[in-house]
């Protein structure tokens, strides 16, 4: 199993917030876009206790996640801000998850406040990282943030 335990650090002492018997969603979304092989057979595999028929094939490229939040969060924060420019899924390993959308009518609304989980496959955790930040620069949502310091420490071990 996996214990998920969420902390926020104040005054240089973790707080617990929540803890969990299961992955976080971008800690689990960095491993699924890994994943090469079909992940159900996997699960009825693991539902009926006996895993030997099945095999996870994984990528050997290197993955990373950069979620976007709505302004203000974890504070108070506005729901019902659109967001554009929201890329397609492609087989090179970049995919966006939604995590606090809806959909009107054909426009994409912020309703939470971790909304857009952007992640992107590489070769390295550089080029993860570079095209994650690529696809975040080309989403359109002014009522958004996100972190600019993914994986730095990752890129820090690759070297240059």
């Amino acid at each position: 199993g996996v214990l998920f335990a969420g902390l926020m650090i104040e005054n240089e002492q973790p707080k617990l917030i929540e803890y969990n018997v299961r992955f976080g969603d971008p800690e689990c979304q960095v491993l699924m876009t890994r994943l090469e092989s079909d992940l159900l057979p996997i699960l009825l595999a693991a539902a009926k206790g006996d895993l030997s028929g099945v095999e996870a094939k994984w990528s050997d490229d290197f993955a990373l996640t950069v979620v976007m939040a709505a302004n203000g969060y974890p504070g108070s924060y506005e729901k019902g801000s659109q967001i554009n420019g929201l890329p397609e899924p492609d087989d090179d390993g970049k995919q966006v998850f939604h995590a606090g959308t809806k959909r009107v009518d054909d426009l994409i609304q912020a309703i939470g406040g971790r909304v857009l989980n952007v992640t992107a496959r590489g070769a390295t955790v550089r080029e993860a990282q570079k095209m994650a930040y690529e696809m975040v620069d080309a989403i359109d949502w002014p009522d958004g943030f996100c972190r600019r310091d993914i994986g730095w420490r990752a890129v820090e071990r690759e070297g240059s």
